[in-house]
């Protein structure tokens, strides 16, 4: 009776470990939905996919490695996932931009903004107004230029959509 108690006793601790470890993968897994981007950071049409295009400056083919959202002058731009912003800058091509890092190596990046509504080094959660569509920098109207990363490497945002 005394080898079953002990059986059970014993029993009882490693399914409460597994317990404790299951609970930590699940926060973790968590973390990783809360912070990748998975809704559309703007309204609006689509006037430009990622991918090769001609340039409508230049008219030879180049990467385009973000997805342009025609809207209107101020629309809201939101977060697409939980994060920290990287930076707000201003590019002669990008115009006012805000980068935000949501971790386990994903960036995005807003570019055109007529307004920024974050500073660098606040965190954001999906959903949050961070700027406004503009027509700053380099572009042919108004629109949100938005990209993301994967290590450092443009990927398709069309492949995060998820709404």
């Amino acid at each position: 009776m005394y080898r079953s108690l002990d059986n059970l006793d014993s029993d009882i601790a490693v399914q409460k470990d597994e317990k404790v470890e299951l609970m930590r993968l699940l926060d973790r897994q968590k973390s990783i939905l809360a912070c990748t981007p998975s809704v559309w950071p703007a309204r609006g049409w689509v006037s430009s996919t990622f991918g090769y295009r001609l340039s409508p400056f230049t008219s030879e083919k180049e990467l385009h490695r973000g997805l342009d959202i025609s809207g209107r002058k101020g629309a809201p731009v939101i977060a697409p996932a939980d994060g920290v912003v990287m930076s707000v800058d201003s590019d002669p091509g990008y115009g006012r931009t805000v980068v935000i890092n949501h971790g386990y190596g994903l960036a995005t990046i807003y570019a055109h903004l007529d307004k920024v509504h974050v500073k660098k080094g606040q965190a954001v959660r999906r959903h949050q107004e961070i700027a406004e569509v503009g027509d700053t920098g380099r572009t042919t109207g108004c629109h949100l230029h938005y990209e993301i990363h994967m290590n450092g490497v443009p990927v398709n945002p069309l492949r995060y959509i998820l709404n």
